[in-house]
């Protein structure tokens, strides 16, 4: 972890697809993890008020951590965390998919979405990006735009009254 570069190297064989990567931090993740970092040099320097950045990081080598200690097991404060944020049920791997569905619609490109998630094939990649019906709409709105034509709202009432004025002539006949 290189907080100052704002960037986090992931080992060859320490991800899901074995491969390694750089991720580049977002301002609101950095902060996250000096905090991270500011807790640990806290309780380290409890015990020892001349310990040094590498006295740190050899006594708490993990990013997170509970008061010091290693993390064994997250899943109670994983099922807390969500069902506080009104997202019980969720897994951690749900948000994979909305992390992809995200930088899509943010507009990055697909094959830099697929290296920040490790995706290594495109068919893999596209199970992830699911089109929504929002999805449509917006893209139907884009194409109108660029041709200067507009969409059609509420398709489905004017179908509907339509139809109705038709049955109405009909039976006047």
């Amino acid at each position: 972890m290189h907080l100052a570069a704002g960037t986090v190297r992931l080992d060859s064989g320490t991800t899901k697809n074995r491969e390694g990567r750089t991720v580049i931090l977002t301002l609101d993740l950095r902060a996250v993890l000096l905090e991270q970092r500011r807790q640990a040099c806290v309780i380290v320097k409890k015990r020892n008020p001349e310990a040094t950045a590498r006295d740190v990081a050899e006594a708490i080598p993990w990013v997170f951590h509970r008061s010091g200690k290693q993390i064994r097991d997250f899943r109670t404060a994983w099922k807390s965390a969500c069902k506080k944020a009104g997202l019980t049920g969720r897994i951690p791997h749900d948000f994979r998919r909305t992390a992809v569905r995200n930088m899509v619609r943010a507009g990055i490109p697909e094959r830099v979405a697929m290296m920040i998630s490790g995706h290594k094939t495109r068919s893999v990649f596209d199970r992830y990006d699911i089109v929504s019906e929002a999805d449509l709409r917006q893209a139907a709105e884009r194409l109108a735009a660029a041709s200067g034509a507009g969409i059609v709202s509420g398709i489905g009432e004017e179908l509907a009254k339509a139809e109705a004025e038709r049955g109405a002539s009909n039976r006047a006949e």
